[in-house]
């Protein structure tokens, strides 16, 4: 039994954006959710690694099942890819692996919630909420292409902190 578009959810505003930066190769999706980003790189051509807590069927994809928050060892350790996508999901302890995941030349295109989406209800505790400029801290050894820090209105508002950045080549 197939989910439909709507019961996955549209991608991220911010992932279509700068997808086209990942031409080729594998993407890893990150907390990967109901797959609604795995099967946007699915149909761009590209393969891609789904991660995920919570067992999930996404056709095409290399799906892993992995606790990221348990203190257990990285999942993919020796694996490295094109591209990594992180939405709406914050583990700080991450933050050095998903440089390490990058390939030479690999983009990462994050987005999660900050400090003031407490305003609007949803995402409250701050652990789960991005400080100011805390994403061009954490992925400071990268080339940053892009990076915001704003409210967005998707039927509902949230505050977002926001980044696409690249591993330098070599």
């Amino acid at each position: 039994m197939g989910m439909h578009e709507a019961d996955i959810g549209l991608p991220s505003e911010w992932v279509v954006r700068w997808a086209s930066l990942i031409e080729s190769g594998t993407v890893l999706d990150l907390a990967c959710g109901k797959g609604r980003h795995s099967r946007f790189f699915l149909e761009r051509g590209l393969d891609v690694v789904a991660v995920d807590r919570e067992p999930r069927e996404i056709p095409g994809a290399r799906f892993v099942q992995a606790d990221l928050e348990d203190g257990g060892p990285w999942p993919l350790a020796g694996e490295q890819f094109e591209g990594v996508v992180v939405t709406n999901y914050l583990h700080r302890p991450l933050f050095p692996h998903i440089v390490d995941a990058l390939a030479p030349g690999g983009v990462v295109i994050y987005e999660t919630f900050m400090v003031g989406n407490e305003r609007y209800g949803g995402v409250s505790n701050p652990d789960f909420l991005l400080e100011p400029g805390e994403l061009l801290s954490a992925f400071d050894a990268l080339e940053v292409l892009a990076f915001e820090e704003t409210e967005v209105d998707s039927g509902k508002r949230r505050v977002v902190q926001r980044i696409c950045a690249r591993k330098r080549p070599g």
